[in-house]
């Protein structure tokens, strides 16, 4: 090979080596590989997620252990599916239900949370309750009960209330002895419906708690404390007793609303503790397009508790087997028995 020939075969190598260089670069860069994608799972939940302390202090989480524990278990060769479930579990490290992971197989959730505690709710039993005549609108659905007890249900929050709707809903119950507002297995839905509800139930401007944003990458990266008011109603507002009825499965906005209403004075919460999920939620992406959504700004109580798992009633009843068999709900009978007593 003459003195040409070699110049043009290191030239040839070097371009050859050049173009495989850059296309591992590219790859790097794009990271979609099962390592990438739970290196950049676990860092959007370690720098953003805000309970990570808070867990810690409950039961004990060390994020930096998951990790240890989680990037063993990823290969190189395995599959999107297996790379799914892997990451499934490790989000489920942090035993929260409003942290979900969405892919193409579906979305990842942690059901312990309401999973683990009685249902305490029966439709076909509430049913009994609210009869043939009852009158549904924006979202509630209302009947006044045979022992003059305003019942309302309100099943989700994702559908407007009408201002209009509140107000002639309050003026036909105004003789009742008291009301009853039920939000058992509402998932939540819009905060400013929910607000616009409790906003009934309240002559002055009341403080409901506080809210705090990441301002770091750290653990304990937040802002101060921000308080959260909320205003009273210009329509009709109720002046009598009022209970609240919730479960493990009354979450998200439907957590905000039974907080704001644990700070009424005419208000009581019965039933189960809520199921949390307050947080404003927080969406993000891993390399491989699947997003990450959990909540990133911690709210608290007017006490400044958190409320992000749940809230615990004022009176916790369940709904009893025996009263189930006979077709009655054991948590609205308590509330009307007590909203009788104390009228």
């Amino acid at each position: 090979m003459n003195h040409n020939s070699n110049t043009l075969f290191v030239i040839l190598i070097s371009v050859i080596l050049s173009a495989v260089s850059s296309s591992c670069i590219r790859e790097d860069v794009s990271g979609n590989t099962p390592q990438a994608n739970f290196e950049s799972l676990w860092r959007i939940i370690d720098e953003q997620y805000c309970f990570l302390d808070y867990k810690n202090d409950v039961y004990g989480l060390d994020w930096d252990e998951v990790y240890s524990r989680y990037s063993k278990r990823i290969t190189s060769d395995m599959s999107d599916y297996n790379l799914f479930e892997v990451l499934s579990e490790m989000v489920n490290e942090l035993r929260d239900g409003h942290v979900n992971l969405s892919s193409g197989y579906g979305t990842s959730q942690y059901r312990e949370w309401f999973d683990a505690y009685p249902r305490n709710f029966s439709d076909s039993i509430q049913s009994n309750y609210l009869g043939k005549d009852y009158v549904i609108t924006s979202g509630l659905t209302y009947q006044i009960l045979e022992n003059n007890i305003g019942y309302v249900y309100c099943s989700s929050f994702s559908n407007g209330i009408g201002d209009g709707n509140l107000d002639y809903m309050l003026k036909e119950m105004e003789l009742c002895d008291g009301i009853i507002i039920d939000v058992r297995n509402n998932g939540g839905g819009n905060l400013t419906t929910a607000q616009k509800l409790a906003s009934r139930f309240t002559n002055e401007k009341v403080l409901v708690g506080y809210m705090s944003h990441k301002t770091g990458p750290g653990h304990s990266d937040f802002s101060t404390p921000a308080p959260v008011y909320l205003e009273p109603s210009n329509g009709i507002r109720w002046q009598r007793k009022a209970v609240v009825l919730a479960n493990r499965r009354s979450y998200s906005s439907t957590n905000d609303f039974v907080n704001c209403m644990k700070n009424m004075p005419l208000v009581t919460i019965m039933g189960d503790t809520t199921g949390g999920g307050s947080g404003l939620p927080f969406t993000s992406e891993i390399p491989n397009g699947w997003s990450i959504r959990f909540s990133a700004a911690p709210m608290y109580d007017a006490d400044m508790n958190q409320i992000e798992f749940g809230i615990t009633p004022d009176i916790h009843i369940d709904m009893s087997e025996e009263d189930i068999l006979r077709g009655k709900d054991t948590i609205i009978e308590t509330a009307c028995d007590f909203l009788k007593k104390n009228r």
